[in-house]
């Protein structure tokens, strides 16, 4: 009897339960059926839209990728193989198959390879560097025809607000394009050399690492500087790149083209470690750098600039203190190296100088040597 109990309250529970998934069912709301939206149609595209395809339709195709390899040893059989050291960006310089990058896009590479906008690849030859203003010229052998220099504009004439356009291969993504506005102009940032790079663009455009060495281009799509080098924390963009200005890159690359090298501009003065200088600079209340040595024949030298000097005793006697050369501010060696380079050899400048508590000025024809830097 009570076996029989148990089974009706079995099926009497089951069958309060399926009730209730019945009512369910009867209560859940209908599904209605849906058609997709209707697409509204779009109305013409803004004039800085229209300009920022045309820019990117005809300048796409000077750009390139760069893929740079290095020779690796293995210690336990002394083979050596090449393994991948890093990529880049780079752009067409002219139909001879020229190819403009920076130099640490390249630095301590065995090998690169040129890939352009149609995925067609070259391996290319390096025709030159020019590691103080960072910048790397390469050689591909690729039909003239299928080549597309950029437009080469001016650098001396930007204003801060103007629009720019960025082209390059962030992060291995070829082809992107990002946009902005020069932020700011004149500014200054150590090269691979540990040179100061003056007069360098600084822009909002989006730039991460792989734009390296590509092109940073006005709304006419002219090439106005080449992005070097980006501010963050993070390492990725955070709003504030910078570009060599196309000024600098017009003087160098024809250099390395013809020579393989740069003949940089110099004075003949040897100076201090930046600490030292930055030191001395405060207890002499000025700003500029001190002159330790004069090479002879230098073109310091037939000016008669005075280098520090030690006496029988041991006392020191500071020389000159270069303040300004042609109107620019010296404010350490690297910064005089790097304002240096903005002039070519046998350019005539003025040069202030601090001596003794007075301000001299000199006119200086400078002389010459071949950049080796690394």
């Amino acid at each position: 009897m009570g076996k029989t109990w148990v089974i009706a309250i079995f099926f009497l529970l089951l069958g309060v339960v399926i009730g209730q998934a019945v009512i369910g069912l009867v209560r859940a709301p209908r599904i209605e059926a849906a058609e997709a939206r209707t697409v509204s149609e779009r109305p013409p595209l803004a004039s800085d839209e229209l300009r920022a395809i045309d820019i990117f339709k005809r300048t796409a195709p000077s750009v390139v990728f760069i893929t740079t390899r290095r020779e690796q040893t293995n210690p336990f059989t002394l083979q050596s193989n090449e393994i991948s050291a890093g990529t880049g960006s780079g752009f067409i310089w002219d139909t001879r198959g020229h190819i403009v990058t920076n130099y640490h896009v390249i630095r301590g590479a065995s090998s690169a390879l040129v890939t352009l906008s149609d995925q067609r690849a070259y391996e290319a030859k390096l025709i030159g560097v020019a590691p103080t203003n960072d910048l790397a010229v390469l050689k591909i052998d690729a039909p003239a025809d299928m080549l597309s220099p950029l437009p080469v504009g001016t650098s001396s004439d930007l204003l801060v607000g103007q629009s720019v356009y960025a082209i390059g291969n962030p992060f291995g993504l070829d082809s992107t394009l990002t946009s902005g506005v020069v932020s700011a102009l004149g500014r200054s940032i150590r090269s691979p050399a540990n040179v100061t790079i003056e007069d360098v663009i600084q822009t909002d455009a989006a730039i991460n690492p792989g734009n390296s060495g590509g092109p940073l281009m006005d709304s006419a799509g002219r090439l106005i500087g080449v992005n070097t080098a980006i501010a963050s924390p993070s390492g990725a963009s955070a709003g504030i790149g910078f570009a060599v200005p196309v000024d600098t890159v017009n003087r160098v690359v024809p250099q390395l083209i013809t020579n393989g090298r740069v003949v940089r501009a110099v004075l003949g003065v040897r100076t201090v470690h930046p600490d030292v200088n930055r030191n001395l600079m405060q207890r002499l209340g000025v700003q500029g750098v001190l002159v330790i040595s004069v090479d002879p024949d230098s073109p310091a030298a037939k000016a008669g600039l005075r280098p520090t000097t030690r006496d029988p005793r041991g006392q020191l006697t500071l020389g000159d203190v270069i303040l300004e050369i042609d109107g620019r501010r010296i404010s350490d060696p690297f910064n005089l190296a790097g304002t240096l380079a903005l002039f070519d050899p046998g350019k005539s400048v003025k040069l202030k100088i601090w001596r003794d508590g007075q301000t001299l000025e000199f006119d200086i024809t400078l002389a010459g040597t071949e950049d080796t830097s690394r």
